[in-house]
């Protein structure tokens, strides 16, 4: 019996595409923004006999600030009438530091929005130019101070590893910057070049040695200035983690309504095409069934090895883990241990930071054993 269901929206619009984006969007018009919106509720309004009680919402991107006010607050005041929130549901907006001012952002505090998360990337205008954003170190600093005098006070600031020109100083300068500022989360990516991106076109290339001894950096660095490592990518402070994104990795419900939006709802993970017009054109969302009855057991492991607290012996008997594999796992486990990869306590596996850095090889480990 399905209960609760978190909710994302993903917004395709952006004033620029970065060099280094490969998520879906595109530009837009203020006719087609209102026209998206529209689909949206439509989308939202078929789930309303199922009375879900809705514990997050995320409106990402895209650049979902792009939109005007009306229409974000449209599609959330629909969210609101369809599913059961209550005071503590988080609902985040990602937001580009340059498509926000105060009263934009006191309109989308008022409306309810509670949490904001703002791509950043870089406190130096160089790294910034490289990366082609269309904002620079200032415009992120006032826009984190208008959020709060907006009314946020969960806020999250996104960082990148591996920019060009980037060194170890520079990237913990900014991380310095942002942890000097009132807000309570950070996440940070190592620049990745993936095929059909602008920076794949013109041969920008990373260096994988370099990326992960800044890691292991800022890890170091964001610790001192307390904020916990809850997640690879993820670390905040005062236990303000993102509830949304940790549904994700703890296999809990989500809705994605959306051009390009994912959604993972009684025992199917679904998608829906990145076709913005069409999904204008459709009287509701059509999702395409990637996957019945995924496996629990491979994706508990690969998920809940993405965040600090790891995975329960317990956990893998649950979904269906031999004692035979369990003990297995467990050598391995220990095995790993030895090279500083992961810790292993009576009840429980966890990855380290540098387990955390090589996450795809040392899971693989475990997934073999199953």
């Amino acid at each position: 019996m399905i209960y609760d269901s978190s909710v994302y929206v993903h917004i395709p619009f952006c004033e620029r595409k970065c060099g280094y984006c490969s998520f879906y969007s595109a530009p837009s018009d203020e006719k087609t923004r209102t026209a998206y919106a529209k689909a949206l509720c439509r989308s939202i309004e078929t789930y309303r006999t199922m009375h879900l009680e809705c514990p997050s919402v995320y409106f990402g991107g895209g650049t979902p600030t792009v939109m005007e006010n009306e229409s974000l607050i449209s599609v959330l005041s629909k969210i609101k009438n369809v599913f059961e929130l209550d005071d503590d549901t988080e609902i985040t907006i990602e937001a580009n530091p340059k498509t926000v001012d105060i009263r934009k952002l006191t309109e989308l505090r008022e409306a309810g929005f509670n949490r904001i998360s703002f791509g950043v990337q870089s406190l130096i205008d160089e790294e910034l130019a490289a990366l082609g954003r269309i904002h620079t170190a200032e415009d992120a600093l006032a826009a984190v101070n208008d959020a709060l005098k907006a009314g946020f006070d969960n806020i999250s600031c996104d960082m990148m590893i591996g920019i060009p020109k980037q060194s170890t100083g520079s990237m913990l300068y900014t991380a310095d910057r942002l942890s000097e500022l009132p807000i309570s989360h950070i996440s940070a990516y190592m620049l990745s070049v993936e095929s059909g991106t602008p920076f794949y076109e013109m041969g920008v290339d990373t260096d994988d040695d370099v990326q992960a001894n800044m890691y292991l950096d800022l890890c170091e660095r964001l610790a001192e200035n307390g904020f916990e490592h809850y997640e690879i990518s993820n670390f905040a402070r005062d236990g303000r983690v993102s509830k949304h994104n940790t549904r994700y990795w703890k296999r809990e419900y989500y809705l994605g309504f959306g051009a390009s939006a994912h959604s993972f709802f009684d025992h199917e993970r679904r998608s829906c095409d990145d076709d913005t017009q069409q999904y204008i054109m459709r009287q509701t969302q059509q999702d395409t069934v990637n996957e019945v009855f995924p496996d629990e057991l491979e994706e508990y492991i690969m998920l809940g090895l993405r965040l600090s607290e790891g995975i329960l012996f317990n956990g893998l008997r649950m979904y269906g883990a031999s004692e035979e594999t369990v003990s297995e796992i467990r050598k391995k486990a220990e095995e790993l241990a030895g090279y500083g990869l992961c810790r292993v306590t009576e009840k429980n596996i966890s990855l380290t930071d540098s387990g955390f850095l090589g996450s795809n090889a040392v899971i693989g480990e475990f997934l073999n054993l199953c």
